[in-house]
């Protein structure tokens, strides 16, 4: 038996779904239009669990899929009747005023940079802006409160570790101060470890660094079991405090600048876990900058614990070809089972349709967050 009739008739069957799709996207419009005359919310979850239920019931045996295809049509629906209203005019208009140039080179820029001279991040901080001289804050949430009360212009800090992950607390202070994004700088990671002069590896009994670096050294640190751990504010400051005491017990996980410049000895290099580590750090401020060239966008939502939610929002990207390079999510504070979502995406808010997508979300989302249009330096 040939599969060519089988197809023909799938083809048909297309070809009418296609048509009565258009026809309902139509109805769409029109319903958005008596939305907008008679002061109506678009979104309805009543009327949605309504059609989905019916969906679900007459289509017997395959009712679960019936559900996640109408779920997708009026995910797709909703959005419609977003752009021809309207949606999300408060984002849009602070999006068309964003500032279009970071100033990189200027000579008077403020910049607050985690921890302390010779970390990663200082090296970030030097990429993206050569001629500054960054002042140095610790833990993370004092580079956000000099942003805050204005002592800088800019904060550098990490956000995420090819091994280590994501760095949970940025994203929280990120959210706490509503914060931008303004930039991103990607550093490479080699990790050494330091000691006082003169100090033998078989001496060592503590390593202090950052839990990031613990955390990306652990299959060394597993394989020395006689070498305690201790978390330390940074890599540098770790340096910087085994510089200061005469303690030939101890060492510190660091960067080569790091222990360069506190004067330590490095007596071994490269062990993190992957030899590609990377940490990725953000630019943060509180105005907004998108440049021209931007083409990454990051944003947070937060998203009941209702079966499908995730998967209708994340339909919306989907149906713009849009390619999500990372998506995680966090307890939502103070709310049982409900979730923040963070998401980057490449893409520009130049493009119409993603910016119209942006806002409907920013209408449509609880806790809807644009954390910044950005470049990588």
């Amino acid at each position: 038996m040939s599969l060519k009739p089988i197809r023909d008739e799938i083809d048909s069957i297309d070809k009418e779904l296609i048509e009565l799709f258009k026809k309902r996207m139509e109805c769409s419009k029109k319903v958005a239009q008596y939305k907008l005359e008679n002061g109506m919310q678009i979104f309805n979850p009543e009327r949605e669990n309504q059609v989905l239920d019916h969906a679900a019931e007459t289509a017997g045996e395959y009712g679960d899929s019936a559900r996640l295809l109408y779920s997708s049509i009026m995910e797709l629906s909703r959005a419609l009747q977003h752009d021809l209203l309207g949606s999300g005019s408060e984002l849009k208009n602070r999006i068309h005023t964003a500032d279009k140039s970071v100033p990189y080179t200027s000579d008077d820029v403020r910049v607050a940079c985690f921890g302390v001279a010779g970390t990663y991040a200082h090296k970030a901080a030097q990429r993206v802006f050569p001629n500054c001289t960054p002042k140095f804050y610790s833990p993370f949430k004092e580079v956000f409160e000099a942003i805050r009360n204005g002592e800088a212009d800019f904060g550098v800090v990490p956000i995420e570790n090819s091994s280590a992950g994501s760095v949970t607390a940025v994203y929280d202070l990120m959210l706490r101060h509503k914060f931008y994004i303004a930039a991103a700088a990607d550093i490479k990671v080699d990790h050494c470890l330091a000691v006082k002069k003169v100090t033998n590896f078989a001496d060592i009994k503590i390593v202090y660094s950052h839990e990031q670096a613990l955390s990306q050294c652990s299959d060394f640190l597993n394989a020395n079991k006689q070498i305690q751990t201790r978390e330390y504010v940074s890599t540098a400051a770790a340096a910087k405090m085994i510089s200061e005491h005469n303690d030939h017990s101890a060492a510190a996980i660091c960067s080569e600048d790091a222990a360069e410049k506190y004067g330590l000895e490095i007596i071994k290099r490269g062990f993190q876990n992957n030899p590609n580590n990377t940490t990725r750090f953000i630019v943060i401020s509180r105005k907004m900058y998108i440049e021209p060239n931007a083409d990454k966008i990051s944003l947070s939502f937060a998203l009941p614990h209702v079966t499908g939610s995730l998967y209708s929002t994340l339909c919306r990207f989907a149906a713009h070809g849009l390619n999500l390079t990372k998506i995680e999510s966090r307890p939502r504070y103070g709310k049982s089972f409900e979730y923040l979502f963070y998401l980057d995406f490449t893409g520009t808010t130049a493009d119409k349709e993603i910016l119209n997508m942006l806002c409907a979300l920013s209408d449509e989302l609880v806790e809807f967050s644009f954390l910044g249009n950005y470049k990588e330096i």
